[in-house]
């Protein structure tokens, strides 16, 4: 499919799985190989395309996060390197108050972006979480995400026995 001016400004239709229609320029929804790849394989039809795992409000602002982003190049293959994405965890104003919503929102954002195939959305969506959880103890990402703690007293003891190692190091890189 070519990537003129002409055809980024073609409308493509989009079904969320609770039924929404939406109409997207192809400049718009480029970035999600997903549509991308339904868009070859179905050519010139004026069909809605079919988002099973997606519902209608997270398209929504999904769609809005694209057009958002939509003049911004795709990343460069050495900025997809898993490492160098470990390394930054920066994210823009726009993107963090865009992120900045509950965490079953949050994560239906990022499960989108993964069916979608919208890479930069998905590593924004994990820089997210990765950023929530920087620096917190084991006691505070079970209260944030909402986790039991089903460890025995007998069990902790005999996992901070076990892993000792792990405190001597981390309170030797803090010193």
């Amino acid at each position: 499919m070519a990537a003129d001016g002409d055809s980024m400004d073609r409308i493509v239709k989009i079904k969320s799985k609770d039924g929404q229609i939406f109409d997207v320029t192809l400049g718009t929804i480029k970035k999600s190989k997903l549509i991308m790849t339904m868009l070859e394989q179905l050519g010139d039809s004026t069909d809605a395309i079919p988002l099973p795992n997606v519902d209608g409000s997270t398209l929504k602002k999904v769609i809005e996060w694209l057009e958002h982003h939509k003049e911004e190049p795709e990343p460069a293959e050495e900025e997809s390197d898993p490492l160098r994405m470990r390394i930054s965890t920066d994210i823009s104003e726009w993107d963090k108050t865009f992120f900045d919503v509950e965490q079953s929102v949050l994560q239906a954002y990022i499960l989108a972006a993964n069916y979608l195939s919208i890479k930069p959305l998905l590593d924004i969506g994990c820089k997210t979480v990765a950023n929530m959880i920087k620096g917190k103890t084991t006691e505070q990402l079970r209260d944030l995400f909402g986790l039991e703690d089903d460890f025995t007293d007998e069990e902790r003891a005999a996992i901070k026995r076990e892993y000792a190692w792990a405190d001597d190091e981390e309170n030797q890189a803090a010193a």
